[in-house]
């Protein structure tokens, strides 16, 4: 991330009004990106879920170990080759995604009432857009919290793969506190730092790479909000 001084030194030869009207509508652009993006998990997660027999022919075989880790797959696969592909294919290869997501998500309408899925979206929404207003205007720097959130995620990743062996309710319980907590923390992180590097890279006029950056960002904030949607589910849903 670009420091303070980097940015400001950005603001001052691009011009301030400038950068601020072009921020504004790269920062529309990417909650545009992620709110497409969501449509998409939803409408997947919805039409699958809500089909009995889909579920059981995804969920009740080894087909569901490809749902699963296909996700993992493609969103490793986009970063790894974001370089090579055109803002168009980014896009595109991120709607993918999203529809993979869903898929893979779909086995919480029938585990969880519609009612507590419902309630637990509308919580999350505000949660998130709260904390994502947070990073978009505080002015304290949190680029310091990013090593300790990765670490922390690191974390959550490792005792969740331990305690699918272990089976823990208690360990399930702590996983779910962290994770909401972390995924808080990593809303308002990664909207300040959408904002940072827009302000850095914007002056030099690279229409492509912001485009990219758009995109980019769009997939870290559905990503925090997929997950922390996920770790609030275990305290909110209604189980069936």
């Amino acid at each position: 991330m670009a420091d303070y001084q980097t940015i400001n030194a950005g603001r001052a030869s691009a011009g301030y009004g400038v950068i601020d009207e072009g921020l504004r509508t790269h920062m529309n652009k990417v909650y545009g990106l992620m709110s497409v993006a969501m449509i998409v998990t939803g409408l997947v997660a919805w039409a699958v879920g809500s089909n009995p027999a889909m579920i059981s022919a995804i969920f009740g075989t080894p087909l569901k170990w490809v749902v699963m880790f296909a996700p993992l797959v493609v969103v490793i696969g986009m970063t790894s080759m974001l370089n090579r592909m055109s803002a168009a294919t980014a896009q595109l290869v991120f709607y993918v995604y999203a529809a993979l997501v869903g898929l893979s998500l779909s086995f919480i309408f029938a585990a969880f009432t519609g009612i507590s899925i419902a309630q637990t979206f509308l919580v999350t929404s505000v949660a998130f857009a709260s904390l994502s207003l947070y990073g978009y205007t505080t002015k304290r720097n949190l680029t310091a919290f990013g090593s300790f959130l990765m670490m922390g995620l690191i974390g959550i990743i490792v005792a969740s793969l331990v305690n699918l062996f272990l089976q823990s309710s208690a360990l399930h319980f702590a996983i779910s506190v962290i994770g909401v907590l972390l995924f808080a923390g990593l809303t308002a992180f990664d909207t300040q730092k959408i904002k940072n590097d827009y302000i850095a890279h914007a002056v030099h006029g690279d229409q492509e790479w912001l485009a990219k950056s758009a995109i980019m960002g769009a997939l870290n904030l559905y990503l925090d909000f997929i997950n922390m949607f996920m770790f609030i589910l275990q305290f909110l849903g209604d189980r069936r």
